[in-house]
């Protein structure tokens, strides 16, 4: 478990590494999924996801913080995130 300030650090460095800067993070109980992204650039995260492995937390900050740069799941979207997620996956 990470608290939310930790997770808010995460959050930032994975940002900067994208090269996106989020306007507001929120962490908060959530009914349906794990995160969203507005397009004025909040990003909301349910609170479970702190409870969650460093992995799975990390694919979620991905997937809300490409949404910044790309806001629907098109070719350009899946493209990126599979390329993060192979580094990722190379750098183990």
């Amino acid at each position: 478990m990470v608290t939310s300030t930790e997770f808010k650090e995460d959050v930032l460095a994975l940002a900067k590494e994208v090269g996106v800067e989020p306007k507001e993070i929120h962490i908060r109980a959530m009914k349906k999924k794990w995160g969203s992204c507005s397009s004025r650039g909040r990003l909301t995260f349910d609170k479970k996801l702190l409870d969650e492995p460093k992995e799975a937390r990390f694919k979620v900050i991905l997937h809300e913080l490409l949404h910044l740069r790309y806001p629907n799941h098109g070719r350009m979207f899946n493209s990126m995130l599979s390329t993060y997620l192979k580094n990722i996956d190379k750098n183990k």
